[in-house]
């Protein structure tokens, strides 16, 4: 059977420059890989947190994803922090995972917050709960478990975005920026998510392509 190849969409070099939807896939790729690991580690009531959810959402990453960008008209970095706010929280918190179960409910809760922190105009909370598919109490107070989980650290540099900006099209299988990585990218990039040292060998999740 022949397979026809999977065509490779060339990106900006820059992140302020890409188009949110193609940052959005990428994102959500990252994730997804990263669950599929995550949701193998057996769950204790040690690793139970308030972003837990009985089961896991019937609404996939990607189209979560693709709701808050369509209602919410969030910017390019309030996407791409997102990863970096992962880090942060896993490096404060060992236990704590991206999870099937996590994702949905820590994805809005930090859309909310990074908004609000990098923002000159941004939704109302009752706005973001309806996006979210929560209620708005429940979101007061994941935004606040959340602005606890990352100790309040909610700004980054913009050499920081692209760095992780660079890495997340240099892992994916569906893009490349536009100029290659070795003319640009001068620093090694580690990622620790969901309580997983991601340098480690299989748990590294920079190698996994699907």
């Amino acid at each position: 059977m022949n397979h026809t190849p999977q065509t490779v969409i060339e990106v900006p070099q820059y992140f302020h420059e890409v188009d949110t939807d193609h940052l959005m896939h990428m994102i959500a790729d990252m994730l997804g890989r990263l669950i599929d690991h995550n949701d193998r580690i057996p769950l204790t009531p040690a690793n139970l947190t308030r972003f837990h959810s009985r089961a896991p959402p019937a609404i996939t990453v990607s189209d979560y994803l693709r709701r808050i960008v369509r209602y919410t008209s969030i910017e390019k970095a309030c996407l791409l922090i997102l990863l970096i706010y992962i880090d942060r929280v896993c490096e404060r918190h060992k236990t704590f995972t991206i999870t099937s179960l996590t994702v949905h409910r820590f994805i809005i809760a930090a859309v909310t917050a990074s908004s609000k922190a990098l923002c000159d105009s941004y939704c109302t909370n009752s706005h973001y709960a309806r996006v979210g598919g929560i209620s708005m109490q429940e979101l007061n107070t994941l935004e606040l478990e959340f602005m606890f989980l990352i100790d309040w650290q909610l700004i980054c540099s913009g050499e920081t975005l692209q760095q992780y900006y660079a890495n997340l099209v240099k892992q994916s299988t569906r893009y490349q920026r536009a100029i290659p990585a070795s003319e640009c990218d001068n620093y090694e990039f580690s990622m620790s998510m969901g309580g997983v040292d991601i340098n480690n060998n299989t748990n590294n999740i920079t190698n996994h392509t699907g």
